[in-house]
């Protein structure tokens, strides 16, 4: 419980980080705001092509008499807007970071300045970049579209496809939220997908307590744009304590003789 804390910390600190350096937070709301009215149409056209599609795949159901031929085809609507809203979710942040990659980056290196330290600079050309984090997202999207593929499936389970397979939606959308933030600071750092995917797993819980209120929050287009910049820079905090060194162990006090000596 207390990484789960800790992970939600780190999302606290972002925004407030964020919100203390506005030059850097207006810098971090443009590419944001581009990804949402793309999404946002998508999301409008979905809404009204849900109802042809659940009419498309249920032909079966066209002689069946009220109400049960309203409540299959409702619910699917309902679950392919959900599927939806899922994986645009998912895929805002991994295309809002493909979108605004030298401007994140940019945030997270002066997140890295301000506490100090090292400020870990990748070195090279910015199409690299934006190739290597184009192929990572797609392969997170993979992983994310057949976690979603079966939770889809089992949300047409009787009780828990209502209750407990949405919340197990949240938390896989949290944890790869987590690995998409995280992946800016880490990649600056010389880790690979492989490598962040271990490094995360070790610290799950504090993935999930950092990822799944940003993916709560994220449900609200308007909420995703104005948390991103500190959604950035809370995950360049949580890189920067993940990949930390352990601290050196303080040595033992002297035996008693010696010190009387």
């Amino acid at each position: 419980m207390s990484d789960l804390g800790a992970g939600f910390g780190y999302l606290i600190k972002g925004q407030r980080w964020a919100f203390g350096h506005g030059r850097w937070f207006g810098f971090g709301l443009l590419p944001a705001l581009v990804t949402l009215v793309v999404y946002a149409g998508a999301l409008v056209g979905l809404g009204y092509g849900a109802d042809d599609f659940a009419g498309w795949v249920t032909p079966f159901a066209d002689d069946w008499s009220s109400p049960w031929q309203g409540l299959l085809r409702n619910t699917l609507v309902v679950l392919v807007f959900v599927l939806g809203l899922f994986l645009a979710v998912v895929t805002f942040t991994a295309v809002t970071l493909l979108v605004g990659q030298p401007f994140y980056e940019s945030l997270s290196e002066e997140v890295d300045r301000s506490e100090g330290g090292d400020v870990p600079e990748s070195g090279l050309p910015l199409w690299r970049e934006l190739w290597i984090s184009a192929r990572d997202s797609v392969r997170i999207l993979v992983r994310v579209a057949f976690y979603g593929v079966l939770l889809f499936a089992l949300g047409f389970v009787p009780v828990i496809g209502q209750t407990v397979i949405p919340a197990l939606g949240f938390c896989v959308t949290g944890y790869f939220l987590a690995e998409e933030l995280t992946a800016v600071a880490l990649q600056r750092r010389g880790m690979v997908l492989k490598d962040r995917l271990v490094l995360l797993r070790g610290r799950r819980m504090a993935a999930l307590g950092f990822g799944v209120p940003l993916a709560l929050a994220f449900v609200v287009p308007l909420v995703a744009v104005f948390l991103m910049p500190g959604a950035v820079a809370g995950a360049t905090l949580m890189a920067r304590d993940l990949t930390a060194p352990p601290a050196a162990p303080e040595p033992a006090p002297a035996p008693h003789s010696l010190r009387k000596g």
